[in-house]
């Protein structure tokens, strides 16, 4: 990349989000001055729903347009609305559904829906608790009652095993339906993402930036994860962070800061020439990985 990008794409959780998981000061003064001093907006690029959003919306200055369900929506901050879905066929995810409970006895299932969360009876409370709920009482139902014809359409299918390894079930889990299904990973337990065949970050975000008419060669993008891999490699100049997993780190093509120590915004600053929020030791966008 030689000239200055016009879009920045994160990921927050393990990214932009310190362990607090909150956008710090130093952070959103950054991501202000992008937009203020210099015209580049900042794409929020999550595999969180949008039920676990709202108190995140005003680090995007109320407005914009974010990715959130691992490319499964776009979201109108402004409006507070879905403009755009990328829903799973309910006849895949119950083919994908059943190869999984074949391959791995033990699984369970959920999904994140444009209404809200849903899952079957058998999914319980993760051992050791976990992130409260958001937004609506969830649907509980069997699998194929919650992918009924008059059902809300499913952006994203969450595969669970309590007692698996997790990098271990991620990669059973896309050896079993991947010719099916986007299979992907972003916990730090066998927690399994799956989209519509063919739907990732990246997908979504080079629809937003045609859109824009903004090049893949005119966007960064910051990313921990192998969920944020198709995005790392799709821009023109991507950065992992320091603590990121190894995949991500291999796709990206610089490392950045830890995300608790503010690496997005230290890149960011080094990147735009933003005086005073590089810091003493981030004084350059990144270095090779």
């Amino acid at each position: 990349m030689t000239r200055r990008p016009r879009l920045v794409a994160t990921d927050l959780d393990g990214t932009l989000l310190g362990a607090d998981g909150r956008v710090s000061d130093r952070t959103r003064a950054v991501l202000v001055a992008l937009e203020e001093e210099h015209d580049v907006p900042v794409v929020f690029v999550t595999g969180r729903p949008v039920r676990w959003m709202e108190d995140l919306w005003v680090d995007v200055g109320g407005h914009g347009l974010a990715i959130c369900s691992n490319g499964g929506i776009v979201f109108d901050v402004a409006a507070r609305e879905v403009r755009d879905a990328f829903a799973i066929a309910p006849a895949t995810l119950l083919d994908v559904a059943d190869r999984v409970r074949a391959a791995v006895p033990g699984t369970m299932f959920a999904l994140e829906t444009l209404t809200g969360f849903a899952h079957e009876p058998e999914w319980r409370p993760r051992p050791g608790g976990g992130r409260p709920h958001r937004g609506p009482e969830p649907v509980v139902a069997p699998l194929a009652e919650l992918v009924a014809d008059d059902a809300p359409a499913c952006v994203k299918l969450l595969a669970r095993h309590d007692e698996a390894d997790p990098e271990d079930y991620w990669r059973a889990l896309d050896a079993t339906v991947g010719d099916l299904a986007t299979v992907t990973w972003s916990s730090t337990t066998a927690l399994v993402e799956i989209s519509a065949r063919g739907v990732t970050k990246a997908t979504t975000l080079a629809t937003l930036c045609a859109e824009l008419g903004v090049e893949a060669a005119d966007v960064v993008a910051f990313g921990d994860m192998p969920n944020d891999v198709p995005m790392l490699t799709w821009v023109g100049r991507s950065w992992a962070m320091a603590d990121a997993h190894p995949d991500a780190v291999a796709a990206a093509d610089a490392v950045a800061g830890r995300h608790d120590e503010d690496g997005v915004a230290a890149t960011l600053a080094a990147l735009f020439g933003l005086a005073g929020w590089a810091g003493a030791d981030d004084q350059s966008p990144g270095g090779p990985r």
